[in-house]
């Protein structure tokens, strides 16, 4: 038997309902905050996630899924949105929108090689959006703000928002110079990664999640420390912004992104719930001013985050442990031939109302039909034979008051859309006291 490849899933049917209920309330949040959505290729030439994601990150030295095509092109499955965003508002001059900023956002998988554990798989999910255009400070506010008012959306209460400055140009490189000062005589100290983070990237040693509570680490310089005046004067903004629209969050000196495009403003909110285990971050962010530049577009400043669904379902499963019952509206007995009665006409014309209808596909009698309507739990049994067609009637039974009337054909469709609704008859039934 062939088996799905270690690091993917199959989204069963009885699974299917968490995701789209999901996918809803982040389409409904973006709509609010009025993001647009964008779709990407799922693979890329290598050459942008190798510039823009950074030569020296752990994703592109050990996660890309790269393969050579039939051209001799190196090509890579995404393992991010962010770049893919940025190599298309490029290649399609959307800078020249006169609305900016742009304000758009993706949802699809993505795919790195990391080894398999709960709510982390090889092909995983993200929904990120992205301000490109601004390098206001009300553009880093605004996307922590539509990250967790999108948490608040799902229910999701227990966040802890951090946030943090890397500063600009000149910040990261005095920090730098700094950093590395302070881990010549102590990295040794450090993990294996560390240690060669330290001659790649010294500022992802930060990042580590080995050493992350070492005194060596926590001792360390902070990038705050190094914020240029206008870089401090910009995230003085974004704390006075956050303020103001009343967010819950610390300052978290700590705090960086294994990305080498981020500048200035970086973010993380986090959840204490049981259901993710170890790894508590559902989101992170940040701005990113000279990534554009970097991959021969426009001088575009642009702020984004990107949310792994897997963890978000995870996430769920500890605020909403009542699933609603799948159901149907209706499911159609038929007594007869199917082809020689008005069978089919009548539940296509209930499906085009907008009604779920199903019915029986093995010519079962009456009593296996009914089973197989329990198993779907619908609101109605649709009961129909040669008796019924003759008079032009059906007989509807409820499912929840087990009660059952005979209701003309020609007013079927507007009884069962009233009592669904619960509004009692439609009228016609001719068994009710409202018709007698």
């Amino acid at each position: 038997m062939i088996r799905k490849i270690k690091g993917t899933q199959d989204i069963l049917p009885n699974e299917i309902k968490k995701w789209q209920d999901l996918e809803e309330v982040m389409r409904n949040a973006s709509k609010l905050f009025n993001f647009t959505e964008i779709r990407t290729p799922i693979f890329e030439a290598s050459e942008l996630f190798h510039r823009s994601v950074g030569e020296t990150t752990d994703i592109v030295k050990k996660e890309t899924y790269d393969f050579e095509d039939r051209g001799q092109r190196m090509n890579t499955l995404r393992p991010e949105g962010t770049a893919s965003v940025v190599r298309s508002v490029i290649e399609n001059k959307l800078y020249a929108d006169p609305n900016l900023p742009l304000k758009l956002f993706y949802y699809g998988p993505m795919f790195r090689y990391e080894r398999p554990q709960k709510g982390r798989q090889r092909q995983f999910h993200q929904f990120g959006a992205e301000i490109i255009g601004s390098d206001s400070p009300l553009a880093d506010v605004e996307i922590i703000n539509f990250a967790a008012t999108f948490l608040e959306a799902l229910k999701i209460k227990d966040i802890k928002v951090r946030v943090n400055s890397l500063g600009d140009k000149e910040s990261k490189e005095n920090y730098q110079i700094a950093l590395n000062k302070y881990l010549e005589p102590n990295i040794k100290h450090l993990c294996d990664d560390c240690n060669r983070r330290y001659k790649e990237n010294p500022l992802r040693v930060l990042d580590c999640k080995i050493d992350k509570d070492s005194e060596t680490l926590k001792n360390a310089p902070k990038p705050y420390d190094y914020l240029s005046d206008k870089a401090k004067v910009h995230f003085e903004q974004v704390i006075m912004g956050l303020d103001s629209i009343g967010l819950n969050f610390e300052v978290d000196k700590n705090l960086v992104r294994g990305l080498d495009y981020y500048t200035h403003t970086v973010f993380e909110i986090d959840s204490d719930l049981e259901t993710l285990g170890a790894q508590s971050t559902l989101v992170g962010g940040g701005r990113y001013n000279n990534l554009y530049s970097s991959l021969e577009g426009p001088d575009l400043p642009a702020v984004g985050f990107a949310f792994g669904v897997e963890r978000l379902l995870l996430a769920l499963e500890a605020v909403s442990k009542d699933e609603e019952e799948p159901y149907i509206h209706c499911y159609f007995i038929n007594l007869g031939d199917v082809f020689q009665t008005d069978v089919l006409r009548i539940i296509n014309e209930l499906r085009h109302g907008g009604l779920i209808v199903d019915y029986d596909f093995f010519n079962k009698n009456l009593k296996s039909q009914f089973k197989q309507a329990d198993r779907l739990n619908p609101f109605f049994y649709l009961i129909y034979g040669e008796e019924e067609a003759k008079k032009q009637v059906i007989n509807v039974k409820s499912r929840d008051t087990k009660e059952q009337v005979e209701v003309p054909l020609d007013n079927l469709y507007q009884y069962l859309i009233n009592g669904i609704s619960g509004n009692g008859c439609g009228g016609g039934c001719g068994s009710c006291d409202g018709c007698n």
